[in-house]
């Protein structure tokens, strides 16, 4: 196989069947949509989706010194995380850069799993194998020992707890446990991407269609229907989610991208980046960076990223993600914009779409917060 082609998960034949259309992302041929985007968001906001994310980056960390290891890589105290549980962290270089951002669980007293975004998979492998040196713990690539499926959505209890022993009722959000779902051995993990509650079940990739079969079975009387990348974008950016690539980059450390919280400075031992990351939270303190703000358009006209921010005739701030919000029925944007232009209901600002500015309102984030 030519290395230009993309790899196809363990569903593909499976989502060709569906009429799904196909896409390239990140070096996988991926689902795009089904059908409707807007008809796939809208299920996962009111009963529930399902998507294949096998394209996500699994890398095991073992050991004796594994705990030490991560707590050294990257910039959270991984060391207190309980067995059971995940938690949302970053990697980032050595000069406070972020190379992705990650959620690493625990699953026993010396084994985590460290799921990195698809894009920067081979990064983080690679990095982690690197900052190993030293410690006694391996770093393993485990991408291709799992297929990824997950059930998004209000109903997506409902539709699991009808293929499970396990307890569901249990399972905390940012947490995961072992057990069968429909016969098949799952890590069932209470996370995700949409803004709503739901599971994303690791399994071997020999499992995944019959899993996907059945899931689809027990949901045909919640409304569950098969979702792509597309809705998953716009589920997302409703919720105020970050994306590797828009809202995070190696231009931006933790603080710059608001996200300061995630790095605990107060764990032991040093950690890379931890000399520029004390050096970037003195420099939030003290002049604010650009802040990632919510902006709800006025008109029907839809913000990209890259399109500048303005107001009183220039610049204040660049566009990181936008589309047609299926929730509020308007276009929506996330963008960095300079931290006096940054409070909610903040006047005339806009958005330079092609030379018109399209005046937009500043909002704080996220766009959309479920009922719990």
């Amino acid at each position: 196989m030519s290395s230009t082609e993309p790899r196809r998960t363990a569903l593909d034949a499976l989502h060709r069947s569906l009429g799904a259309t196909m896409t390239d992302f990140a070096g996988w041929d991926m689902p795009l949509r089904y059908g409707s985007e807007r008809d796939e968001h809208n299920a996962v906001r009111t009963k529930a989706g399902l998507f294949d994310l096998s394209h996500m980056g699994e890398i095991a960390v073992t050991g004796p010194q594994a705990a030490a290891l991560l707590d050294h890589a990257l910039v959270g105290n991984i060391g207190g995380v309980k067995p059971g549980r995940a938690r949302y962290t970053m990697i980032c270089r050595e000069d406070g850069g972020i190379l992705d951002d990650l959620i690493v669980y625990r699953l026993g007293e010396t084994e985590y799993m460290v799921v990195a975004n698809a894009s920067n998979a081979q990064v983080v492998l690679d990095a982690l194998t690197e900052r190993a040196a030293g410690f006694d713990a391996e770093v393993r690539d485990d991408r291709d020992a799992y297929a990824l499926l997950a059930v998004q959505g209000p109903e997506s209890p409902a539709i699991l707890a009808g293929l499970t022993d396990a307890d569901l009722d249990g399972l905390k959000y940012y947490a995961g446990l072992p057990g069968a779902v429909a016969g098949v051995p799952a890590l069932i993990a209470r996370t995700g991407y949409t803004g709503e509650d739901g599971f994303e079940l690791f399994v071997k990739p020999e499992h995944a269609v019959e899993l996907w079969q059945a899931l689809t079975k027990a949901g045909e009387g919640h409304g569950l229907v098969p979702c792509g990348l597309s809705c998953r974008d716009t589920l997302r950016l409703e919720a105020g989610m970050p994306l590797y690539g828009n809202e995070l980059s190696t231009a931006l450390t933790p603080f710059d991208a608001g996200l300061g919280r995630v790095v605990k400075f107060e764990k032991e031992g040093d950690f890379v980046g931890r000399a520029a990351l004390t050096e970037a939270a003195g420099r939030a303190e003290q002049n604010p960076p650009r802040v990632l703000v919510g902006l709800v358009a006025r008109g029907r006209r839809v913000p990209r990223a890259g399109y500048p921010v303005v107001a009183g005739g220039e610049v204040i701030g660049e566009v990181t993600s936008g589309a047609p919000s299926p929730t509020l029925g308007k276009p929506i944007a996330m963008a960095y914009v300079d931290a006096r232009h940054a409070a909610p209901g903040t006047e005339g600002v806009g958005v330079d779409i092609r030379g018109s500015h399209e005046p937009y309102d500043v909002v704080a984030l996220p766009f959309y917060k479920r009922q719990k």
